[in-house]
């Protein structure tokens, strides 16, 4: 079984390279990997001691960034290495302070996985969420190496636990501890005969609510609300944004609306703001604008939704009509936020919780998300309430990072 992973590996390399000429987001894949080896013999040097971090892409990145820098101040005198498997994490966290070295993780064949393996001579590994990379981590065996699953989370429906999974299973054995998100997790992997697993919960908790000690300001986000409520569109798609376009064209009441969609494509961003019957600006044309005369904020740019969130009375978060489903919720939960989502959410644990609590409403239409924005603007007693849940609901969840931390230092690894 191994050697028909690592042909599927070699074959799907190559058929990567034909499908980098006509996709960007490939080619970024495939030329990214061509200066990993290079950038790693330039940054650590053979005296250097390393700790290596390994996420799928950016959620997970986020989500292992509070582990990240316990690591560095626990262990200053170590380079940190961040690998990122997806462009989407890489080209977004490329420039992270965090992180000594950021790379992507070349593809994982026997040669790479060594050659990898050989340059960063990691004393101390950690692997975000999922992704189980065979040869990497049998090499991480054979070395004995110290490696760690950190908020990991497992179904039933996965390669491990079906009959034909052997070989899979087999790479679990290179885990010194298993830090998962639930007790369902936990039941499988001992299931397995894995007795090295703890439940610490979701370290994006700690992340997320750590967003609240930062300075969250950002002035020309206070200029355009100029105290009227503010509803706040993040990670949008375009079936959360016909919606919501209808909904703002017939907006009756005193509301202000910041859009920041998941693509920025130029295109996209037209077609949408040409949408719109109302007046409507660009973070992009911002300047030498009175921005409190406008009713809706597209932002054409990154990296700036988690400081947005903090001037919302009520968030939406899209994705949830697409799959696999919505985006992040526990950003605008941390500020005490009420939160609308579509109908796909199910794969998402604090999306299931908080929808149960009724701190964040599902919608599956138009009728249903106009009579629900409806609600949380006219009735602030239930805004309130709800912002209050979803508050409350971080608080009351995070500590994951400090578990994690209190069993590796009791293990004395370094």
């Amino acid at each position: 079984m191994l050697f028909l992973y690592n042909l599927f590996v070699i074959f799907a390399s190559q058929a990567l390279k034909l499908i980098a000429i006509f996709s960007p987001k490939i080619k970024l894949f495939v030329e990214g990997r061509k200066v990993v080896f290079p950038t790693l013999e330039q940054k650590i040097k053979p005296s250097d001691k390393t700790i290596w971090f390994h996420a799928a892409s950016l959620g997970e990145y986020e989500q292992g960034l509070p582990v990240i820098e316990k690591i560095k101040e626990k262990f200053p005198s170590h380079k940190i290495v961040v690998t990122f498997f997806s462009p989407s994490g890489y080209e977004v966290r490329k420039n992270n302070t965090v992180a000594d070295v950021t790379v992507y993780l070349p593809l994982d064949t026997p040669k790479n996985a060594k050659e990898f393996l050989t340059l960063v001579k990691p004393e101390l590994v950690f692997f975000i969420k999922y992704e189980y990379w065979l040869n990497y981590l049998s090499e991480l065996k054979e070395l004995k190496t110290p490696t760690y699953m950190i908020s990991g989370i497992f179904r039933e429906n996965q390669m491990f636990f079906k009959w034909y999974g052997g070989f899979y299973r087999k790479a679990l054995d290179t885990f010194t501890y298993f830090f998962v998100q639930n007790e369902n997790s936990k039941k499988l992997l001992r299931q397995l005969g894995k007795a090295n697993v703890a439940v610490s919960g979701d370290t994006r908790f700690d992340r997320v609510a750590a967003i609240l000690e930062k300075d969250n300001s950002l002035d020309f986000i206070s200029e355009f609300k100029n105290n009227t409520l503010t509803i706040v569109v993040g990670s949008s798609w375009p079936k959360d944004e016909s919606l919501l376009v209808d909904f703002i064209n017939s907006n009756k009441y005193n509301v202000k609306f910041i859009i920041a969609p998941h693509n920025i494509k130029t295109e996209q961003i037209e077609h949408l703001k040409n949408s719109i019957a109302t007046k409507t600006v660009l973070f992009s044309e911002r300047k030498e604008k009175n921005l409190a005369d406008y009713d809706v904020f597209i932002i054409d740019t990154i990296g700036i939704l988690t400081k947005i969130y903090s001037y919302a009375d009520i968030a939406y978060v899209g994705g949830g009509f697409g799959n696999p489903g919505v985006h992040n919720i526990l950003e605008p939960a941390t500020y005490g936020v009420p939160i609308v989502i579509g109908p796909n959410y199910s794969h998402f644990t604090e999306a299931s919780a908080l929808v149960n609590l009724e701190g964040c409403i599902s919608i599956s239409n138009k009728k249903e998300l106009e009579t629900t924005l409806m609600n949380l603007i006219l009735i602030e007693v239930e805004r309130d309430e709800k912002g209050h849940i979803c508050e409350t609901f971080v608080q009351m969840n995070k500590g994951a990072t400090t578990i994690i931390m209190n069993t590796i230092s009791n293990f004395e690894l370094l």
